[in-house]
């Protein structure tokens, strides 16, 4: 469940002259691909967790890479994300200056969060054996979105993250919250939320080559 095989997103319009078919994104060499609509069983998701999880521990390098993305404007507060085959189109909210016809970030960023969990839970209850006959997670989250705009000392992000998972399984209430306890342990968008990475930002003007460099004595703020 890397981020190069990529999340469950909620649906969203096509990007204007968007393949409406796009090709599926290549498989992990330890994971056979999967036809769509294929069912899937918890023996055969077991085989995979088991098969990627040998393949990593003897080659930790293979689960190791960058994934990119990019978001262009289009028009005003109307962005446009690509990722590989995957597209997407992402506005503010009516009250943000948007329309409120499209996600905003938000909602993608909750998005990612619940499919991320629902699949870590989905992959650890099939290894530990553990039946599901149903689950699905709801995630909340607080905000203020006067740190958008500078207001006071509210800070831009969310102020607290929570989710409610709700599970249909025969198994031991112990056995269920020893899998959720784990999969969470192991999910990397709940440490994404929850630890800081190192962030960087680098700055490139259009018309100029990758390699172009300011002249001497100048800056790239008051050339």
């Amino acid at each position: 469940m890397d981020d190069r095989r990529g999340h469950p997103q909620e649906s969203v319009a096509p990007v204007p002259g968007a393949p409406t078919n796009p090709p599926a994104p290549p498989s992990s060499p330890a994971t056979p691909a999967l036809g769509p609509g294929e069912p899937v069983s918890a023996e055969r998701i077991r085989e995979i967790f088991e098969r990627n999880a040998q393949a990593l521990a003897l080659r930790p390098a293979l689960g190791r890479g960058t994934a990119t993305s990019r978001a262009r404007i289009v028009n005003g507060l109307f962005c446009e994300v690509r990722e590989g085959p995957w597209s997407a189109i992402v506005r503010q909210g009516r009250e943000a200056g948007g329309d409120s016809a499209l996600p905003n970030p938000g909602v993608l960023g909750r998005a990612a969060l619940g499919s991320c969990l629902a699949i870590s839970y989905s992959l650890w209850a099939a290894h530990l054996g553990v039946p599901v006959r149903a689950l699905e997670v709801e995630v909340h989250t607080d905000y203020d979105s006067g740190g958008l705009y500078g207001i006071g000392d509210a800070r831009p992000g969310y102020t607290a993250v929570r989710w409610v998972v709700t599970i249909d399984s025969a198994a031991p209430r112990d056995q269920v919250e020893r899998m959720l306890a784990l999969a969470d342990a192991h999910c990397p968008y709940v440490d994404v939320f929850a630890n800081p990475q190192p962030t960087s930002r680098e700055v490139r003007y259009a018309g100029e080559t990758a390699d172009a460099k300011p002249a001497p004595g100048s800056s790239p703020e008051l050339g």
